[in-house]
């Protein structure tokens, strides 16, 4: 690594790392110091950080994992390090959302699992113009926008991933104006928590150098659809099996496949505050918008909440279950911990899921949502933030110390939000009464 670093010309080293929200930390510290870095870690205030530790316990190192060493594409002077962190007694610091997902990952494994993931990552490209950010484009789903310079923008990300070594999967415009999606392939939870706020980074890194905004808002626009994260789940043996396939069945899933969904859909309602964390999220999970409000699961069934993708002969392997009611404001850490402890309760406790349903879950009559027993998803973050205090999969895979300050952040986002009145409430009532 040091070699390279001096063959390369790399003066700065970057130690990355994401608070209680995802957004990424950094610390930045000369070429030279890259074996202090790895040996003993570097000192750092974690205090100021958002779900930080007290000022009386402030000091925290930032200990590099080798093998997301990587020099930016964007910035050959420079290599990135993503971290784990310790707090001042040298022990994990309890709110470090990589290493919260590090204790899922192994509780999996514990059980003979290996937890891989692929997310769809949606957003919005804008640009400014006379004080206000307006569409780059107006294309449409898998459109070529010829004449703007959203496709160019898609192609620079994707080659700047190259540089991470993250595979894309695909990339396309998405069904509302200037909305773009990029995938990135599979792999096993922590190293595509990595990659996924690599990504993130990258697009806007990207947006930015050419003047323009990239947003990851779930609903920037009324009257059209917003972005989410759909994240492809599947479980597989330590022998390189894909435990989420059986040929034999319908759906081609495993009795164990079908647990994962039951847990997921019977512990929703008490992790969507993590996987839709913010006021704007739920203005994306409305009906008619492609966004699954609805607990329910099917294969063609692109309303559903969990949706499992069409079964290819000869690919066993790409056998998966896809969430969709994730949005790009996750913290993707966070999300895919709580993501597989609701799957593995539903394996442990054996939950069956209910009827499959393949047709639009929104035109369902009475009688058909009584047989299916779906009900809808909490409608705001206050009614997130109420499920997720009633119940345990949160508590328990963030443990007490970070649950409180995800608690504390989110739910001061609510009170603000409560207390402000907006420009619809003024036109609205201030003339009516």
């Amino acid at each position: 690594m040091a070699k390279v670093m001096r063959e390369k010309g790399v003066e700065l080293i970057r130690l990355q790392f994401t608070d209680i929200n995802g957004f990424i930390k950094c610390v930045e510290v000369p070429a030279e110091r890259l074996e202090d870095a790895l040996e003993s870690g570097i000192c750092f205030d974690l205090s100021s950080i958002q779900g930080g530790a007290r000022t009386e316990e402030s000091d925290a190192r930032l200990f590099p994992d080798a093998s997301t060493f990587c020099i930016l594409p964007y910035h050959p002077t420079t290599a990135r390090m993503i971290c784990d962190v310790s707090g001042h007694d040298l022990k994990p610091f309890p709110g470090d959302p990589r290493l919260i997902l590090k204790k899922m990952v192994q509780k999996a494994s514990d059980q003979g699992f290996k937890f891989n993931v692929g997310p769809e990552v949606e957003f919005f490209i804008f640009k400014q113009q006379n004080g206000a950010y307006e569409f780059l484009d107006h294309g449409g789903y898998f459109d070529n926008v010829i004449k703007d310079m959203a496709s160019d923008i898609r192609a620079e990300i994707i080659r700047y991933l190259r540089g991470f070594n993250i595979t894309c999967e695909a990339g396309h415009h998405e069904v509302s104006p200037s909305q773009h999606e990029i995938d990135i392939k599979y792999n096993d939870a922590v190293t595509t928590a990595d990659n996924a706020v690599t990504l993130k980074e990258t697009i806007r890194i990207v947006a930015g150098s050419h003047g323009l905004l990239a947003t990851f808002m779930p609903k920037p626009r009324e009257g059209i659809n917003g972005s989410g994260m759909h994240v492809h789940q599947s479980l597989w043996s330590k022998e390189g099996k894909n435990l989420f396939y059986d040929g034999s069945d319908t759906y081609k899933l495993s009795k164990l496949a079908k647990y994962y969904i039951g847990g997921q859909l019977a512990y929703i309602d008490e992790m969507i505050a993590v996987l839709a964390p913010t006021i704007n999220s739920y203005k994306r999970l409305i009906p008619g918008f492609e966004a699954p409000n609805l607990k329910c699961w099917g294969s063609l069934n692109r309303s559903a909440l969990i949706r499992v993708p069409q079964f290819t002969p000869g690919k066993e392997s790409s056998t998966r279950l896809e969430l969709r009611c994730p949005d790009p404001t996750a913290n993707p850490y966070l999300a895919f911990a709580v993501m597989l402890e609701a799957g593995l309760r539903g394996i442990e406790e054996k939950i069956e899921p209910p009827l499959p349903i393949e047709k639009d879950a929104f035109k369902l009559s009475p009688e058909e949502v009584e047989k299916y027993h779906i009900s809808a998803l909490p409608g705001s973050l206050g009614d997130a933030l109420r499920a997720m205090e009633k119940g345990s999969v949160v508590k328990k895979v963030l443990g007490q110390y970070a649950y409180n300050k995800f608690y504390e952040t989110k739910h001061a986002e609510w009170v603000e939000f409560r207390k402000t009145v907006h420009h619809w409430e003024r036109d609205m009532y201030l003339e009516r009464f």
